[in-house]
C-alpha cells in the first residue's frame, strides 16, 4: 500500500462534513463519495505525477551514485586478486594492499553517504507529498461544505469513509441526494484541455520511496 493510499485511509476514516440547523419536519441529507472527488480530481493527478518525478530523480541520482561504488568494489575485486597472485613480490604486495584499502574505505563512505541522501531525500518528498494532499482534501471539503450551505442540507455523509475494521461509516441513509457528481463537475471546470496540460513525465510510482535501491 503506497503511502498516499494509506495516507486516504485515515483522512477518509475520519471525513464526515455535518450541517447544523434541521428543519422542523425532515432533515434534508446528502451523501458524497471523498474518496472518488479525491481520486478524479485533476489537481490530484498533476501533484501524483510532480511526485512521481521526482522519485524518479531520486532514484537517477541513486543509481548514479551506486554505479560509482560498484566500480570500486570491480577495482577491489581486481586488486585482490593480485595480493593474492604467488608470483608478485611482497613489496608490490603491500602497495596493491595500501591501495585495496584506501578504495575499500571509500566505498564505505561513498555508501553511507548514499544512504543518507535516500533517507534525507525521500523523507523530504513524503512530507511534501502528504502537505500537498492534505490542501487538496481540504479544498474538496471547504467545497462540499459550500455545496451543502447552497442547498440547505441538515448533513453531508461521506459514503467512502471506513473503520479501523475496513468496514463503511455510512450502511444505510433513507432518501439521501448524491452530490459527488455535480462536485465533480465543479472540482474539474477549470482542468486544462488535454492538448493544452502542462508537459509533465509520468514517472512509474515507487512503493515503498524510503528504499528504492538499498
Amino acid at each position: 500500500m503506497t503511502l498516499i493510499r494509506r495516507f486516504l485511509s485515515l483522512a477518509f476514516a475520519a471525513s464526515l462534513v455535518s450541517m447544523a440547523g434541521a428543519q422542523e419536519d425532515k432533515l434534508k441529507i446528502a451523501t458524497v463519495d471523498m474518496q472518488e472527488l479525491f481520486k478524479q480530481y485533476y489537481r490530484t493527478n498533476e501533484a501524483q505525477k510532480q511526485i512521481n518525478v521526482e522519485r524518479a530523480r531520486i532514484q537517477k541520482d541513486n543509481n548514479e551514485r551506486l554505479a560509482r561504488i560498484r566500480e570500486l568494489e570491480t577495482n577491489l575485486g581486481n586488486l585482490k586478486k593480485q595480493i593474492e597472485d604467488p608470483s608478485i613480490n611482497d613489496s608490490k604486495k603491500q602497495a596493491l594492499f595500501k591501495d585495496w584499502q584506501m578504495q575499500q574505505q571509500e566505498g564505505i563512505a561513498l555508501d553511507r553517504e548514499r544512504r543518507e541522501f535516500l533517507q534525507r531525500r525521500n523523507q523530504a518528498l513524503n512530507e511534501k507529498m502528504v502537505q500537498r494532499m492534505k490542501g487538496i482534501l481540504e479544498e474538496i471539503r471547504k467545497l462540499v461544505e459550500e455545496q451543502a450551505k447552497t442547498d440547505d442540507y441538515d448533513y453531508v455523509f461521506d459514503k467512502s469513509g471506513l473503520s479501523t475494521s475496513q468496514v463503511p461509516f455510512l450502511l444505510y441513509t433513507k432518501d439521501a441526494t448524491d452530490i459527488t457528481a455535480g462536485l465533480l463537475k465543479d472540482l474539474n471546470k477549470d482542468a486544462p484541455a488535454v492538448e493544452d496540460a502542462p508537459a509533465v513525465e509520468d514517472a512509474p510510482a515507487v512503493e515503498n520511496p524510503a528504499a528504492p535501491q538499498e
